[in-house]
């Protein structure tokens, strides 16, 4: 086709038709590339009412090939059968318009998406770029889908490393683990995915209560962080929590604030707006946050772009514990134990203000690597420039003018 130099932007979900970081991830790169003169498809799955048409910076053309299916389970993990449709639809597409894509930029988790674009490539003939937001390891992948699903699923995400592609991760986690792993092409790390203001900040005293913000799931541990604070509350009556997020945990969540006494010192208020957030963020003690796997850490560097120090657990999965620096940010706990993370606690409160103006420095200090537009400029680096359309001819001299 005419448009063979077109990127392929391919994810099943459109922010804001989907929150999430990886959505608006996709969307910032998409845009970024039309508007730098690249023609770009956005190929995704229908979110939104059935006769409208999404609107996109830089003409981004977004093409539908799947309504949307429930991509969660009641228990919050990715339901296969959405994923395997829109597999399907993605190779009935690609192979419909197999000359068009000079490049299909996707995501690695969910994989099969991955895996079909793989297999396809000799045949289409585009480059595979491809961002790591986590790679597991085996023990992971059983620990989650079971001793033999796991295992078909780590031999699937070790397949799709063999393709050809450019890997960007957000860690230096997964940077080791892709080399240890022999992705088979280079890989770029990019550090920054905050969007906000980037200048230092002017830390707010700290009100008596500490921060909870993340899906209610087992991976973010909200129960471990209600144990330590009951522990640390026993040392500072006066501490507070609000544990913002929703999920399939929440009932337990409710029932451990019962069983633990914890009721009128607890808010379970599920999620917030983007403004109350960020006014408690500012007003927090500490965020607490005692999760088990990350692939980056985006709320670590929300709390400290506020001036508020962070509280993470030591993991082999948690990346974002590679933004704090201790006794300058925050702390990083070494074990999932409550009576550590009470300990870390009561030593951001015995730091008091002086810690929230270290927190403020670090993150002056650090937020332009941080930066979403850090990390597009990278990726859109990686990108031939569009050339300039040629200049247009000089008009001829009218008839009978004059030569020099």
């Amino acid at each position: 086709m005419a448009d063979r130099g077109r990127i392929c932007i391919l994810y099943d979900f459109l922010f804001p038709h989907t929150i999430g970081g990886a959505e608006r991830w996709y969307r910032n790169v998409a845009e970024r590339l039309a508007l730098a003169g690249h023609p770009v498809t956005y190929l995704t799955t229908r979110q939104w009412q059935r006769g409208e048409k999404p609107q996109l910076e830089g003409g981004v053309e977004v093409v539908a090939v799947l309504p949307k299916l429930p991509p969660y389970t009641p228990s919050g993990r990715r339901r296969i059968l959405p994923v395997l449709l829109f597999s399907l639809a993605v190779a009935a597409h690609l192979l419909r318009h197999r000359r068009r894509y000079a490049v299909i930029h996707t995501n690695a988790t969910p994989f099969l998406p991955l895996l079909t674009v793989g297999l396809l490539q000799p045949l289409c003939s585009y480059r595979l770029v491809v961002d790591y937001h986590e790679l597991w390891t085996a023990r992971y992948w059983r620990s989650y889908l079971g001793p033999v699903g796991g295992t078909i699923a780590y031999l699937i995400q070790s397949l799709c490393l063999r393709f050809p592609q450019e890997a960007f991760c957000f860690a230096r986690l997964y940077e080791a683990r892709l080399h240890a792993a022999g992705v088979n092409g280079p890989v770029r790390v990019l550090e920054g995915e905050y969007a906000g203001p980037l200048e230092e900040p002017q830390p707010r005293p700290a009100k008596p209560f500490l921060l909870f913000a993340g899906r209610l799931i087992p991976e973010k541990r909200p129960l471990l962080a209600l144990e330590a604070f009951a522990l640390a509350r026993k040392r500072l009556p006066e501490l507070q929590l609000k544990l913002l997020g929703q999920g399939p945990l929440e009932g337990e969540v409710r029932a451990a604030v019962a069983r633990l006494g914890l009721e009128g010192v607890v808010e379970v208020p599920g999620f917030v707006a983007a403004e109350r957030l960020q006014e408690l963020m500012g007003e927090a003690l500490a965020l607490l946050h005692p999760s088990s796997r990350e692939g980056y850490g985006m709320v670590v560097i929300e709390a400290c772009a506020a001036g508020t120090p962070a509280i993470v657990v030591a993991g082999e999965d948690n990346a974002s514990c590679e933004l704090i620096e201790v006794g300058v940010n925050g702390y990083v706990v070494p074990l999932p134990q409550p009576d550590l993370l009470a300990e870390a606690i009561l030593k951001v409160h015995a730091a008091g203000q002086e810690l929230r103006g270290r927190t403020a420095s670090w993150f002056g200090r650090n937020a332009g690597r941080l930066s979403l537009e850090r990390s597009l400029a990278t990726v859109v680096a990686t990108y031939p420039p569009v050339p300039a359309p040629p200049a247009p001819a000089a008009p001829p001299a009218p008839f009978g003018a004059a030569s020099s």
